[in-house]
């Protein structure tokens, strides 16, 4: 459905192999020297090792590293994780040889990341223009944000103001707000009474860029190997981040869930896509006439789609939302690439041995991946009867907490 109505070339975003088998993915995102390299050496142990990631109180991090498992340590050049079709990172490609000299992927036998793989980001910097980096750096932020499983926000106590990278940054976090994560940082640096005043300040600084009813968890803490300082919350930074693995272990656990959640949902809008496009087909053949002009004739239904009922006709279909119509001018732009002429209808999507691309796709949908949804849940509680099982009618009442 995808190849047959040109679907990357409205969204950019096939899926493939790769990342269907990829494992989950968990981005660190934040502005500068707040500690997301520190914290990636502290949760892999890699501290005072010869692979630990370079830290430094200035701007360190000017790639974007991938630490990933590997039989051995070694470094993967950016090109070379780009044209490995294998690797999810194949898509990367479309950002341009700058950005591939920008990304490093570092393999490394580690129990961890065989279950899940850390991506490290340069540190946003308030003052620097995404052009002066040589790529498109927030098109770059997007691709990641759209593939992880899990963000991890990190701030610094000390650095809380929010710039318009920032903002722009919170902008493109729209719509993931499950999977963020807010780490407030080094917080064994300040004392408890003006550990407090930072926690609300950063509160004030985000509720303008997170629109939710829910806040995001916070986590705070100073995740590096080293003690506390005297005189702090020592209790409370260790429950924090015993709560940040049981959080990130949550991830991992649900990640065959999480994956057929996200094919299904790429499904449906792959579907929308391909009903849209039969659609406009459509009514250009019922609108043209021996004496038409073709170009006028679909200039004004792309003008005007809801003239013709393009979009509403798509709604009394099952499994399609409203607010998951794509944007009317996305399709001005498709179809001023793409000739109309170009499209088989989905009536005429079928072969004898393959069957119809829209039979297979609906299948899909509404049975096959959610029957494959609940498999995996049974499979997960097989006596459901039991105590065990079910914990005895009680619910966790801290969904951060495995109990």
């Amino acid at each position: 459905m995808e190849q047959a109505y040109k679907y990357n070339e409205l969204r950019q975003h096939e899926i493939s192999d790769g990342e269907i088998t990829s494992k989950p993915m968990v981005l660190f995102l934040g502005p500068w020297s707040v500690g997301k390299s520190s914290m990636i050496n502290y949760l892999l142990g890699l501290q005072d090792s010869p692979y630990q990631l370079y830290t430094g109180a200035e701007p360190t991090t000017s790639e974007f590293t991938v630490i990933m498992h590997g039989e051995k340590v070694r470094s993967v050049e950016g090109i070379v994780m780009a044209a490995d079709s294998s690797r999810s990172f194949s898509p990367l490609e479309k950002f341009g040889q700058n950005f591939l000299e920008k990304l490093v992927g570092i393999e490394m036998p580690h129990k961890l990341l065989e279950r899940v793989t850390f991506v490290d980001t340069p540190g946003i910097i308030e003052n620097r223009k995404q052009q002066e980096r040589g790529y498109p750096f927030n098109d770059v932020c997007q691709w990641f944000i759209d593939r992880a499983d899990l963000i991890f926000v990190v701030f610094d106590p000390t650095k809380l103001d929010v710039g318009l990278e920032l903002e722009m940054l919170f902008r493109q976090l729209k719509g993931r707000e499950s999977q963020i994560r807010i780490i407030l940082n080094k917080a064994d640096h300040l004392a408890t009474q003006d550990l407090m005043r930072v926690y609300g300040a950063l509160f004030w600084s985000l509720a303008p860029l997170i629109n939710v009813t829910e806040p995001p968890r916070v986590y705070v803490s100073s995740f590096w190997p080293y003690e506390y300082a005297p005189d702090t919350s020592r209790e409370l930074f260790k429950r924090e981040e015993i709560s940040l693995l049981e959080d990130l272990n949550q991830v991992i656990e649900n990640r065959l869930e999480n994956k057929i959640a996200f094919i299904r949902q790429h499904g449906i809008r792959v579907r929308i896509h391909g009903l849209l496009v039969d659609r406009y087909v459509q009514t250009f053949k019922d609108k043209m006439s021996f004496f038409s002009d073709p170009e006028l004739v679909f200039k004004e239904i792309v003008d005007d789609p809801d003239k013709f009922y393009i979009f509403k006709s798509i709604l009394a279909k099952t499994n399609v939302s409203k607010f998951d119509l794509p944007n009317r001018d996305a399709y001005r732009d498709f179809f001023g690439i793409n000739s109309v002429n170009s499209f088989k209808q989905l009536s005429a999507q079928c072969s004898y041995m393959g069957g119809c691309l829209l039979e297979k796709i609906e299948k899909a949908i509404t049975n096959e991946l959610p029957s494959l949804l609940s498999s995996i849940s049974l499979g997960k509680n097989p006596s459901l009867s039991s105590c065990e099982a079910t914990g005895c009618g009680e619910k966790p009442k801290n969904r951060y907490r495995r109990h």
